[in-house]
């Protein structure tokens, strides 16, 4: 049995990509700590560092690492670089020529994940860890998904035991730097997890990758709460031992119980003399037991730091500007973003300065008083129900035409690139689904002949008969509306983008259609997170029946959070050239851009994610049990 590793970092860059000092930095810790026989236990000749590879040496090592291995191999990929999201979702690692052309990526310049996950497929090792500390690496493992469809299920694509994928950032998120650490911040606390043994959570003696991921994610999150490590393992992958702890030394089980006592970067009185004695009972010095405490305290006063410094930006700027501009608002949350503060964090500091809202061209919300917009009662907006068959209908609403503004202003908090730019949009008469279809619904028409694809009658992950289908692709919903149709007479479809924001709007606004915040007695979606001056609630972990929450003004249901919903419109990236109307985008090249829109939210993802503006894609032949549809047809108003 072999430890195998490939440790690259790219620090200099082609005009177009900024360097990155620290990334070389970053591989030369990480093959010390791996090195170190009581840590990582790797043999030197079995660990190749790459410094600013060209793109040649670089996909030969990648190949080299992981062809002609034995089943018991452990194999490691670690990359400290850019990471480069392309428009269609695929991810790739920069080399050191890697270069843009009008800001779009030149592929031939860069090495694609798919080309790593093709490699990974074929190794015959079962024991695989891919570290990756770059901008957008999560979008490595979610690529993996988006191909041929399916959950989150990494083995379906990697085959195997034992393979698990670390991430410094989500697939949507930037790595952030921090600018008192030699390392990126999420290779500083990997190698701190494994040097100074504080990753070996259960006191085993064995710090696997979970362990590692967890440690870093935790120190992480303290100093940049916006930044999102995340975690893929496949069945025991979870389980690779990476590297060796000192299993009774008093240092580790000193920094373990500082990590324990330790509450929002302060110690109570009691933890405080606890820690004291321990130091005594376990015979600590005082210079090395004042340094453990300086490590761990480290990620809380870095974040305490930036605090600071945005508070203090933000008095200096009120005292220049006392009413803030839209642009000067618009450029300190940029300060914010950079900072990698979210807006929970700076809520307090802005509360104290600014009163209630740092936007003065936004209303101010209180955190308990949301500004609830009128709905229809169903009494007074037209609709008709479809029969399906065994008393199951499909309640749809008459949804008026009119012009609407499509997309998210620059003052909407937490907006995306993507999102732009606004663009008046007209849209003629139909009708929309009153809810997302829902599993007594799908099973109905699932049961109707066949028009082009089989459908699975019970597909859901969360069972209940109102609940809304998941687990569904866009092929799986086109079908639905083929069988639908062809029962009904009528043409039966999805939403083209533009009609689901305009429904989903209601003639509103604001971020959301209730007004400018949300909260979970609104919606289902994940309570942990807040949007604006809303509070936290709760987070369910499922999804809910249809028609729980209340509806928009246009007497739609669920528009946001539960699940996230197709459209019939092919993914792309802006609204340059977008149409007028409510037209579907096609980009024109099926083949190869294969994800489709989704709107609306989850029950699993942020509030930002439920905006009525806020937008996202799928692989066209994936499921996931956060994503379903609702149907709209185009018939005469009586």
């Amino acid at each position: 049995m072999a430890k195998v590793a490939l440790l690259i970092g790219i620090s200099e860059y082609e005009p177009g990509l900024a360097p990155l000092p620290s990334a070389v930095k970053d591989v030369e810790a990480m093959r010390r700590v791996l090195l170190n026989p009581e840590m990582g236990g790797f043999a030197e000749g079995d660990i190749t560092v790459l410094k600013d590879p060209p793109r040649q040496d670089m996909e030969d090592a990648i190949y080299n690492l992981y062809a002609n291995r034995q089943k018991d191999d452990l194999l490691l990929l670690y990359f400290s670089g850019h990471g480069v999201k392309v428009d269609n979702g695929d991810f790739f690692f920069s080399t050191r020529y890697t270069r843009k052309n009008q800001g779009k990526l030149i592929p031939t310049s860069a090495v694609a994940a798919r080309t790593v996950h093709s490699l990974m497929n074929e190794s015959k090792s079962k024991r695989l860890v891919v570290i990756l500390d770059c901008c957008f690496s999560g979008a490595f493992a979610k690529d993996l998904t988006a191909k041929d469809g399916g959950n989150i299920d990494l083995q379906q694509h990697l085959g195997g035991e034992g393979r698990a994928i670390l991430t410094a950032s989500t697939s949507m998120q930037y790595a952030f730097q921090s600018d008192g650490l030699e390392l990126s911040i999420y290779t500083h606390y990997l190698v701190e997890g494994i040097e100074k043994g504080a990753a070996d959570v259960d006191g085993d003696g064995w710090i696997a990758v979970d362990e590692l991921h967890k440690y870093a994610k935790s120190k992480v999150q303290e100093a940049v709460p916006a930044m999102t490590p995340e975690f893929y393992p496949i069945k025991e992958g979870y389980r690779i031992f990476l590297a060796k702890s000192p299993k009774d030394d008093p240092r580790l089980k000193y920094r373990k119980e500082v990590e324990r006592r330790l509450n929002r970067g302060k110690f109570t009185t009691p933890a405080r003399r606890l820690l004291n004695s321990l130091r005594v009972q376990w015979k600590l010095d005082t210079e090395i037991a004042d340094a453990i405490e300086a490590e761990v305290l480290q990620p809380y006063r870095e974040y305490e730091r930036k605090l600071a410094e945005y508070k203090e930006t933000l008095v200096e700027t009120i005292k220049d500007e006392p009413a803030l501009s839209e642009t000067t608002f618009n450029d300190l949350r940029d300060y914010q973003q950079h900072l990698g503060l979210r807006d929970e964090d700076v809520a307090p500091i802005e509360e104290l300065i600014l009163g209630k809202s740092k936007n003065p061209t936004q209303k101010t919300t209180n955190q308990l008083d949301l500004e609830i917009v009128k709905v229809h009662s169903q009494g007074s907006a037209e609709f008709f129900t479809e029969s399906l068959g065994n008393g199951v209908v499909l309640e749809m609403v008459a949804i008026p035409g009119g012009k609407f503004l499509m997309g998210s202003p620059e003052n909407e908090p937490e907006r995306l690139d993507w999102e732009r730019p606004l663009h008046n949009v007209t849209i003629q008469p139909f009708f929309m689904g009153k809810f997302p279809v829902t599993q007594s619904q799908w099973q109905a028409v699932a049961a109707l002949d066949k028009v082009n694809i089989d459908l699975n009658p019970d597909p859901s992950n969360f069972k209940g008969a109102n609940r809304p289908v998941e687990r569904v692709s866009w092929d799986d919903a086109i079908e639905f509306c083929a069988r639908l149709s062809k029962k009904t007479g009528e043409t039966y479809r999805l939403p083209s983008e533009a009609e689901w924001e305009y429904a989903c709007r209601g003639g509103t606004t604001t971020p959301f259609y209730f007004g400018e915040t949300i909260t979970t007695d609104l919606a289902n979606y994940n309570g942990n997170y807040t949007y604006g001056s809303g509070t936290k609630g709760e987070y369910r972990e499922q999804t809910t029946d249809v028609g729980k929450f209340p509806a928009n003004p246009f007497g739609l249901f669920d528009m946001c959070g539960n699940v996230w919903e197709w459209c019939q419109d092919e993914w792309h990236d802006n609204y340059n050239n977008a149409p007028t109307d409510a037209s579907t985008l096609l980009v024109g090249d099926d083949e190869n851009n294969k994800n489709r829109l989704l709107r609306g939210g989850s029950w699993n993802y942020a509030p930002r994610d439920c905006r009525s503006a806020s937008r996202n894609y799928y692989a066209r032949g994936g499921w996931d049990n956060r994503v379903g549809f609702r149907v709209v047809v185009v018939r005469r108003w009586t």
